[in-house]
């Protein structure tokens, strides 16, 4: 089995892929760790054959997706446990579910998917990846690509801001809340958007990582 450090490259690996092609220095700009450091933990996941590197980009083999997918199940299972029984805020789940996700067995992680009720989404509205590996993507719009005077549903936030997460949450913008966009200011500006009756101004970096429904009216 690979060790915790490898198993966090396959996890990171595997979501900068989902935006596309993948090189060295995202991996360490996400992980935090230098560069030459980076280097050396690939020449490791390449010689156990979970990645190959072809012209600069960082590709994962059919093991290393397999086990990455597996990572990723039970980091999002252990943040449903800390924040729906632990009741730990949703912005610290992400940090202590990436020290837990390593000490989870197939035979907890069976229990304790029965225990949640076989949750689809973890709190930050990602999909959690099935047993066999599946994933049912989630599909949404960014909510800067809302027009003023459209409401819709949030589905996904990123996951990796806790500053991010924590202003979010205390404007009460979850997945499950509706958002209407109020206005939206000209030339990439802000956007002014109405939640639980109360209306706030979105930044539209902040807008470009909440993912929302079809609209709802």
């Amino acid at each position: 089995m690979p060790t915790e450090t490898l198993e966090e490259y396959l996890e990171t690996i595997y979501k900068l892929a989902e935006r596309g092609a993948v090189r060295p220095t995202p991996i360490a700009e996400a992980l935090g760790v230098s560069g030459p450091t980076v280097t050396a933990t690939l020449k490791r996941l390449e010689s156990r054959e979970l990645i190959t590197r072809s012209d600069g980009d960082v590709v994962l083999t059919d093991t290393g997706k397999t086990l990455a997918i597996d990572i990723i199940r039970r980091h999002r299972l252990a943040e449903r446990f800390l924040v729906d029984v632990l009741r730990l805020p949703w912005e610290e789940a992400h940090e202590d579910a990436c020290r837990l996700e390593h000490a989870l067995s197939p035979r907890v992680m069976e229990a304790l998917e029965e225990y949640l009720d076989n949750p689809e989404v973890c709190p930050h509205g990602h999909p959690i990846p099935s047993a066999e590996g599946e994933i049912v993507p989630v599909k949404g719009v960014p909510l800067c690509d809302v027009d003023s005077g459209r409401t819709s549903e949030i589905l996904q936030v990123s996951e990796d801001d806790e500053a991010m997460l924590t202003y979010l949450g205390s404007l009460g913008m979850y997945p499950g809340t509706p958002v209407r966009v109020c206005e939206v200011a000209p030339f990439k500006g802000p956007l002014l958007i109405e939640v639980n009756g109360t209306t706030y101004a979105l930044g539209r970096d902040v807008a470009e990582r909440i993912l929302v429904s079809a609209d709802l009216g």
